[in-house]
């Protein structure tokens, strides 16, 4: 295989990051690879063509991707983009897999080796290339920003001479990577924080950074947590004692987090109209699950709506509203997981299907879709 990476400009809605950084650029070149850019690719993420130039790249239009041996882009790319890749490019993104299954089989038709970034093992060895954490850790930030911005109050107490200033109350409903970073960023701007979770290692690090535990703690919440560190869905039983309960916690709340979503299912309903016309008007809302058909009834993605005197926010992306930070993650993450795939005897990309980054991410190889949860089938050896 030769040594050219590509990364295209993106073309998704709302997607203003991109694939690479100029310390990226810098690492690739010292692996042996060129790397062709396209021209403005990193404009959204305040990465200039000069930046990329200065680094060792090549700016290039939409046409050097038909040569490029390896693409890295931050969305899959659509049909009309990798129709021009040649056959045998290894392809390297955030593939949205889950109900995508005509847009896999036709990468995999195309020829392309196609890894999904998002299908990253939570293992030790690759928390570096962890997209997942390193995006939602952006976006749980940048929630807590964005219901600041809405919230015509102020966040801290304030003690003045004409009076006192309340806290506001913000409550996180989700407490992983995402939620864990609106928790802190909220009592950072002096909220007072509370979160839920179903999941009861959650408790302990909701505690750790100052906010209040609200959940119902019986037996199967006990239980509710998978080998990966996902949350497991909850049975309906315990839905409607958690929803009780939060529903008359939410009535007292201010600004409202959701950050709930289980990867390949619709994100689960936690707040009805009924809760929001419970909170006090001017009240605000994030829902950080919106893209996966929203945690909030009523929240529209791509816009702030009011619902019952409540301001639902449903941007879509967060990391890329702060493109700048959550490129340079992105690509480091990236870097990270590649290096693993170059051997380092040759300097040559080998696809090791036995290696469990490469088996947990490889979707499509040698015309095939390959992966065992999209109907391919498990194999073995290298390519």
């Amino acid at each position: 295989m030769g040594k050219t990476i590509y990364v295209p400009k993106e073309t998704a809605f709302a997607e203003s990051r991109v694939a690479a950084s100029p310390d990226t650029v810098k690492k690739l070149k010292a692996l042996g690879f060129d790397i062709v850019i396209e021209a403005g690719a990193g404009l959204a993420s305040r990465i200039d063509d000069d930046a990329f130039r200065a680094a060792g790249a090549e700016i290039a239009g939409v046409e050097a991707a038909s040569s490029a041996d390896i693409i890295f882009a931050v969305r899959r790319p659509e049909e009309d983009s990798f129709a021009a890749y040649k056959s045998g490019a290894v392809v390297v993104a955030l593939m949205d897999p889950y109900d995508n299954e005509a847009a896999l089989a036709a990468m995999g038709e195309k020829g392309l080796s196609a890894f999904a970034m998002e299908l990253m093992p939570r293992i030790t060895r690759a928390q570096s290339m962890d997209v997942l954490s390193s995006q939602a850790n952006l976006a749980g930030y940048q929630a807590v920003i964005e219901a600041a911005a809405v919230f015509d109050r102020a966040m801290p107490m304030m003690m003045t001479a004409a009076g006192t200033v309340p806290a506001a109350r913000v409550f996180v409903m989700g407490a992983g990577v995402a939620g864990l970073q609106a928790i802190a960023t909220a009592r950072r701007l002096g909220a007072a924080v509370s979160a839920t979770d179903v999941r009861p290692a959650a408790k302990e690090q909701v505690a750790s950074l100052g906010a209040k535990f609200i959940a119902v703690e019986d037996d199967e919440f006990k239980a509710a947590e998978t080998a990966g560190g996902y949350a497991k869905e909850m049975s309906a039983e315990y839905q409607a004692k958690q929803a009780e309960l939060i529903a008359s916690h939410i009535a007292k709340q201010d600004i409202v987090i959701t950050t709930a979503l289980i990867p390949g299912r619709p994100a689960p309903r936690l707040v009805t109209r009924d809760m929001l016309a419970s909170m006090k008007l001017g009240s605000v809302v994030v829902d950080l699950a919106v893209e996966r058909g929203g945690n909030v009834e009523g929240a529209e993605p791509g816009s702030v709506v009011t619902v019952a005197g409540v301001s639902v926010i449903g941007y879509q992306n967060l990391p890329g509203r702060i493109a700048a930070s959550a490129s340079l993650l992105y690509a480091k993450n990236l870097l990270t997981f590649f290096e693993t795939l170059v051997d380092k005897e040759t300097g040559e990309l080998k696809i090791n299907r036995d290696d469990e980054l490469v088996a947990a991410t490889l979707l499509t190889h040698d015309g095939a879709v390959v992966h065992p949860k999209f109907g391919g089938e498990t194999a073995e050896g290298e390519a």
